[in-house]
């Protein structure tokens, strides 16, 4: 891609083919022209959108504030431990028994 003192950066043929070639990416010559053609109107996006995006406007992931919609936790009694261990393959002390996987290999 060249680039122009204070012009908009343009896509051409050449530069999808060297990105492609980059990247180590095999493109047919219809997928080239249809990349460029694509990644152009992507710059030209770009283009706008910092045209109007000054150092007044902040920066925002999203357009409206998002919040945290989640509930409180609250304890509550849902399963007794019998219930939880119930079907268990193996349970020792009312808790689940499994095999050590620090250490020596089983």
């Amino acid at each position: 891609m060249s680039e122009t003192t204070g012009a908009q950066a343009e896509i051409t043929t050449k530069s999808v083919e060297h990105l492609a070639e980059l990247a180590r990416i095999a493109l047919t010559q219809d997928e080239v022209t249809s990349l460029t053609a694509e990644l152009g109107s992507i710059l030209a996006h770009v283009a706008k959108v910092s045209e109007v995006a000054g150092a007044d406007v902040p920066a925002t992931s999203h357009p409206i504030a998002l919040s945290n919609v989640t509930r409180a936790d609250e304890v509550a009694d849902v399963l007794t431990i019998e219930q939880a261990l119930l079907n268990a393959p193996d349970a020792s002390d009312g808790m689940f028994r499994v095999s050590s996987i620090l250490g020596e290999e089983q």
